[in-house]
C-alpha cells in the first residue's frame, strides 16, 4: 500500500458566518488533508504539533481514520495553534480575529521512521522553514512532492517560499495568490511564470468557481459543484489537497491526465467540508456518499457534441 505524508497544521478554530458560529472546535490543514485523504486505499501519517490542551478523543477520531499520529508531537503544558475568523456574507472573504501560534512557534518536525520513503509528500500550509525540514528528512526522493503556501508566506519569508519551491512538483494556491506569487494578472501568465520557480503543475483554486491545472502549455478546468448550501468553506482548500494527493498516492499515477482525475477527486471531497462547520461532516461522511457525488461531477462535465467540418 503506498504512503502519504502530510505536513500541517493540527489546530483549534473558532468560526463564525452568516449561519451561525462555533466554540473552540477541531480545525487546522493537517487534520482536514488527513480526512480527506483517508477515503483512499492508502496509508498516511500527519506531521505536526499539538500542545497538552488538545483532546484524546481529537487524536482517537485520526486514529479511527486509519492515519498514523506518531509525528504529532504533544507538547508537555503548550497550548495548542489556534485561529479565529469571520466570514463575510458571501462566504469568499473572512476577516481574521486572532491566531495564537502557541506550540507551532517552536516546531522542528520529526518525520516517523517508516514514512521517510513516503511515496507522496503533501506540505500543508506552514512556514517554509518547516516545510524544507520535512523534505531533509526524506530518505529517499517521493514520486511527486505537493506544496499549499499562501499571501502571508509570500509577505514575509519570501525568499525560504522560493527555496522550497525548487523542491518541488505541484504547487496549489488561489488566484489572488497566485497573482501577487507572480506579479500577473492572467491566470495563464500568472501559471507560466510560476513554473519557471519550481512546480511542473500549477493548481489554482478558485472557490466556488472550481479550480485549473497547469502544466507546460496544456491547462485544465475543473468546475465546483453547485451546493444548495454552504455553511463554511473553513478547510476546503485543504480538503481539497487530501482528495488530490490521495487520489495520486492510491493511484500511483504521477501524470497529467491523471491529475485531472486528482482535481475532480479533489474538488468532491471539498463540497463536502463545506456543508457543516469545520470538520464535522468529514468526521460523518460515507465512501457511498463520495461515490455519488462524483457521479454528479460526471453528469456536470461530461456532453456530447457535434463538431461540424
Amino acid at each position: 500500500m503506498n504512503k502519504l505524508l502530510i505536513v500541517g497544521t493540527v489546530a483549534f478554530d473558532a468560526i463564525e458566518t452568516p449561519f451561525g458560529k462555533t466554540d473552540k472546535i477541531l480545525g487546522g490543514a493537517g487534520t482536514y488533508i488527513g480526512l480527506s485523504a483517508s477515503f483512499f486505499n492508502l496509508q498516511s501519517a500527519i506531521v505536526s504539533v499539538v500542545g497538552e490542551d488538545f483532546p484524546q478523543e481529537y487524536i482517537d477520531l485520526l486514529k479511527n481514520k486509519n492515519i498514523d499520529v506518531t509525528g504529532l508531537e504533544v507538547v508537555p503544558g503548550g497550548k495548542t495553534f489556534f485561529w479565529s475568523g469571520r466570514y463575510h456574507n458571501d462566504l469568499n472573504s473572512r476577516d481574521t480575529l486572532d491566531t495564537q501560534l502557541n506550540v507551532l512557534a517552536d516546531f522542528n518536525p520529526i518525520v516517523p521512521e517508516n514514512f521517510k520513503d513516503a511515496d507522496v509528500v503533501m506540505l500543508g500550509n506552514l512556514h517554509p522553514n518547516i516545510q524544507i525540514g520535512v523534505l531533509d528528512q526524506m530518505s529517499k526522493k517521493p514520486k511527486l512532492v505537493v506544496l499549499d503556501t499562501m499571501n502571508f508566506w509570500m509577505d514575509c519569508a519570501l525568499a525560504e517560499l522560493l527555496q522550497v519551491m525548487k523542491r518541488v512538483d505541484v504547487i496549489t494556491i488561489n488566484d489572488e495568490e497566485a497573482r501577487q506569487l507572480s506579479g500577473e494578472y492572467s491566470l495563464v501568465k500568472a501559471a507560466a511564470k510560476i513554473h519557471t520557480m519550481g512546480p511542473k503543475y500549477v493548481v489554482i483554486k478558485k472557490g466556488e468557481h472550481g479550480a485549473l491545472l497547469f502544466h507546460n502549455k496544456e491547462v485544465f478546468f475543473a468546475p465546483a459543484l453547485p451546493l444548495e448550501e454552504v455553511f463554511d468553506p473553513t478547510g476546503a482548500g485543504d480538503t481539497f489537497a487530501g482528495g488530490f494527493t490521495g487520489y495520486i498516492t492510491q493511484s500511483e499515477d504521477v501524470s497529467f491526465e491523471n491529475m485531472k482525475n486528482a482535481i475532480i477527486y479533489g474538488s468532491n471531497m471539498a463540497s463536502f467540508c463545506v456543508e457543516q462547520f469545520g470538520t464535522q461532516r468529514m468526521e460523518k461522511l460515507e465512501k457511498r456518499e463520495v461515490q455519488e457525488r462524483l457521479q454528479q461531477f460526471k453528469a456536470l462535465t461530461q456532453f456530447e457534441i457535434a463538431l461540424e467540418n
